[in-house]
């Protein structure tokens, strides 16, 4: 599977199942989020706003095999054009470009949402995703210690963030 055999799309309620499925492996791997129950497609339902966007990646046969979503950052006013991001990829598709096609979309969706700023939070442990952002222009700005415990394990975390340069007029 190349980049060419994948397209990204926003995403849609229709997304929600596969998506759910592709969040509770990423969740199972104990390496992408602090979450332990099992999300559905109604869990994610929410996340569709019309504010946030959120990227669909489609193989050559028409499925789901991964997704990064915006979310709010903060309720302040001032943080109005700041987004928090996620990206996962399904298991199986894992290192073969889904989540850059992901991201890459992404950024592009969240200039024209009028976002100047995306940040996240990644486990220090995660050199994959690490690694596909800063491929995408993130910059790694710190590490959060002892950010959350996971099966009873304090966990670090480092935060990561990609200022949207176009939108800083």
């Amino acid at each position: 599977m190349t980049n060419a055999t994948l397209r990204a799309r926003p995403a849609t309620i229709a997304d929600a199942p596969a998506m759910a499925a592709i969040y509770n492996e990423g969740m199972e791997d104990r390496v992408a989020t602090f979450e332990t129950t099992p999300r559905t497609a109604r869990d994610l339902e929410g996340w569709f706003d019309g504010r946030h966007p959120i990227i669909a990646v489609i193989d050559q046969d028409d499925q789901v095999v991964g997704y990064a979503a915006t979310f709010s950052y903060a309720d302040r006013c001032c943080y109005a054009g700041i987004a928090e991001f996620s990206v996962y990829v399904r298991r199986s598709h894992r290192g073969r470009g889904v989540g850059a096609v992901a991201m890459t979309a992404l950024i592009d969706a969240a200039i024209k949402a009028g976002f100047w700023k995306l940040l996240s939070r990644v486990f220090i442990e995660n050199k994959a995703s690490l690694t596909l952002l800063r491929s995408v222009g993130f910059r790694e700005v710190g590490i959060h210690e002892k950010h959350g415990k996971l099966d009873g394990v304090w966990r670090d975390v480092v935060a990561v963030e990609r200022v949207l340069e176009a939108n800083l007029a």
